[in-house]
């Protein structure tokens, strides 16, 4: 916490898509929750230095720098949110948490098990010093997810014996649509599997309780050369003018998996950037002995519930609209039936977090918990990578390399 009480100075690295989601968060947190600490935008990087200074009067930031390390080290800079590319995910986070800064790292945790077996390591050290570290799994903080969570916990679907989950995009079946940096192995580690797969993956695990223990998986990668981009690299990217050169894609395109859970469900998986016509779809749908629930995220104020204790006349999936007082975060917003849309499942997600710093305890997902996501996406490869052989899930605790 900085000498200024109940103040977090917070420091942001990257500004384009999730920079603007995490910097309206900050913007809003505390504007809407009564929290025992305020945050304040201290500082925004970048690498280009018209880019970042523009980014920083847009999005509400004091300050813009070039050099990542110059955030991490000032002294007056308590919290590190890190909102770039998966490549350098564990550079920034292990100097931050090494610096004694409080770390927000944005989802998948790292391009790889050995990057995320390290910065576990790092946060555990670094917990015993009072700096907290979390991954960015903002779909956890929507209200209805979370109302989900707890019906399961709850008991009211019984035992679980089935998850189902599909996480479907199009944003890339133009096979004109240039190399940007997600679909380049070195700096965004996988595809559609850890881009949106690895979403799904956490949050079945947080909605049921249990962890996917083994897989059985195939990736595709459907264009396998792309032009190369101008100069925007954005979800809204324009190859480099006609006749561009090309290059190859290196990641997956899409991934389908099967896999059973801890507890003795069974679940499937799919992730896909080539689901013509579907744009952000994640569905979820768990059912259980004394009942199934069901959530989808384009519809993401509602769930779907149906009790199959009640008599066999009165059965049939019930709308819940999840907006009252009593929901899950959504008693500092509108009236009941007034909805709430994506992004502030990012302001929960800043309340969260501020509320374990100030008050000294670990926010989840932790890093043990995304390095646990990170896992099931290793397995998951290595599944595909060997015809779809059975793989089960490495324990998240075995020993960090030296």
């Amino acid at each position: 916490m900085s000498t200024k009480e109940n103040e977090l100075r917070v420091g942001m690295v990257g500004y384009a898509f999730m920079g603007a989601a995490h910097s309206q968060a900050w913007r809003t947190v505390n504007r809407v929750y009564d929290l025992p600490a305020r945050a304040r935008m201290a500082l925004i990087c970048g690498r280009d230095s018209a880019k970042v200074a523009e980014a920083a009067d847009r999005l509400g930031w004091q300050e813009h720098t070039t050099d990542w390390r110059e955030l991490v080290n000032r002294p007056d800079i308590d919290v590190v949110d890190i909102c770039t590319p998966g490549d350098s995910h564990a550079e920034i986070a292990l100097a931050a948490l090494a610096a004694g800064k409080h770390v927000l790292c944005e989802k998948p945790l790292a391009n790889t098990v050995a990057e995320a077996r390290e910065m576990a390591a790092a946060a555990a050290t670094a917990r015993a010093g009072g700096a907290r570290s979390m991954c960015g799994f903002n779909y956890r903080r929507v209200p209805a997810v979370a109302l989900m969570r707890q019906l399961v916990a709850d008991g009211r679907l019984g035992e679980i014996r089935h998850v189902r989950a599909t996480y479907l995009q199009d944003w890339i079946v133009d096979p004109q649509f240039p190399l940007v940096w997600r679909l380049r192995k070195e700096v965004s580690g996988s595809g559609a599997l850890g881009d949106i797969g690895a979403h799904i993956i956490d949050l079945t695990q947080y909605v049921t309780g249990q962890l996917i223990s083994g897989v059985s998986a195939v990736t595709e990668t459907f264009v396998k050369e792309r032009p190369l981009p101008a100069e925007s690299s954005g979800l809204a990217a324009q190859a480099d003018g006609a006749g561009a050169a090309t290059g190859p894609v290196t990641v997956d395109d899409a991934a389908i998996f099967v896999a059973r859970l801890d507890g003795g469900a069974l679940a499937t998986y799919e992730a896909t950037r080539f689901a013509t016509g579907r744009k952000n779809a994640l569905r979820v749908e768990i059912n259980g002995s004394l009942g199934s629930v069901a959530f989808d995220l384009e519809r993401l104020n509602e769930l779907e519930f149906l009790d199959a204790t009640r008599p066999a006349a009165e059965q049939g999936f019930n709308r819940i609209l999840v907006t009252e007082a009593e929901h899950p975060y959504l008693s500092a917003w509108w009236p009941p039936g007034h909805i709430i849309g994506y992004e502030h499942s990012f302001t929960h997600q800043m309340r969260d977090f501020i509320e374990a710093v100030a008050t000294g305890v670990d926010p989840s997902p932790s890093f043990d918990e995304a390095l646990q996501v990170q896992l099931v996406l290793d397995a998951v490869t290595r599944s595909a990578e060997l015809g779809s052989s059975w793989a089960e899930v490495e324990p998240s605790l075995a020993p960090v390399a030296a």
